[in-house]
């Protein structure tokens, strides 16, 4: 009788590869795949054709010249220090004023606010900013800082550009922060209040330290959006054909990798458009850079799956 009742719980869990369950799952993974590969073959096609284009014309030059003005007589269209110098000078000029803000607005949220109408107003805000096109920030800043010149009467520069620039990096830092924030676990707060320390010093000692790697993970990012910007450039950093040489050029028009690229790749003439080709690698080699810099951090806190 015992055998009998046993023999009642045997299932068969045999897989039939030609039932029909499998085969429309087999064709929705198949199906998948198939997508998934079509969203990515345009990024490996971006860069594949970048590379070719424009790793040929990579040389010592390229990195220590300056560009020459467009012509028709031009053999070599000279190099694009200058452009490296700008960007680096800009990103810089926006990664100090976003970060502050958006580190400190991020603790806000996280630290001190308790979710309520304004908490959500500030989350709401950086959510819509950051969908916002980077051609409004740079026509925002072209209305209240270029054509005011308000910055020591000087129109167009490296500073209105790191303004612009900020805008777009803002609800990167401030929601990665927030994020990274809610990752330290509470009982490190409490055990922290509990032996008599303040919220300053708990914040400052403990909580940041541990949410490093999620905070510097969302400014890299940010770097990197910022970093290949054009369009705000244009409206506030204009360009230029020389180098950095002092602190007052910032308050200059200045040259960035964007803005050559758009500018040569305009130009009629072969030259121009070697040397835009050659910008645009850099570009891409230090957008790549920075993204799997980013990734690598990610990966310490599971931030980025």
């Amino acid at each position: 009788m015992k055998e009998k009742n046993h023999n009642l719980y045997k299932f068969n869990l045999s897989y039939n590869l030609l039932s029909r369950r499998n085969i429309v799952d087999k064709l929705f993974s198949i199906l998948a795949g198939i997508f998934c590969l079509i969203v990515i073959a345009p990024l490996f096609l971006v860069i594949i054709y970048v590379i070719v284009k424009g790793s040929s014309q990579i040389s010592s030059v390229l990195f220590t010249q300056l560009p020459e003005p467009p012509g028709d007589d031009l053999i070599n269209a000279g190099g694009i220090g200058n452009a490296i110098q700008g960007t680096l000078i800009v990103t810089a000029i926006s990664t100090v004023i976003s970060i502050p803000i958006g580190v400190g607005g991020g603790i806000y949220l996280a630290e001190y606010s308790t979710n309520g109408p304004f908490a959500r107003f500030i989350r709401f805000g950086a959510n819509v900013l950051a969908g916002v096109p980077s051609i409004i920030a740079g026509v925002f800043v072209y209305g209240s800082i270029v054509s005011t010149k308000i910055l020591f009467n000087n129109s167009y520069s490296a500073i209105a550009g790191g303004i612009a620039l900020s805008i777009l990096m803002l609800p990167t830092v401030l929601k990665t922060t927030d994020e990274g924030l809610k990752l330290v676990s509470d009982n490190l707060r409490k055990g922290s209040l509990a032996i008599g320390a303040s919220k300053f010093t708990t914040i400052t000692k403990i909580i940041l330290p541990n949410a490093f790697t999620p905070i510097a993970t969302g400014i890299l990012l940010a770097i990197a959006r910022a970093a290949g910007e054009t369009a705000p450039l244009i409206f506030t950093a204009l360009f230029s054909f020389y180098w950095v040489d002092n602190i007052n050029s910032i308050f200059e028009p200045i040259a960035s990798l964007s803005v050559l690229i758009y500018n040569f790749a305009l130009e009629p003439y072969e030259a121009q458009n070697e040397l835009a080709w050659a910008a645009s690698f850099v570009l891409v080699l230090f957008l790549l850079i920075l993204n799997i810099i980013a990734r690598l951090l990610g990966r310490y806190t599971g931030t980025m799956k």
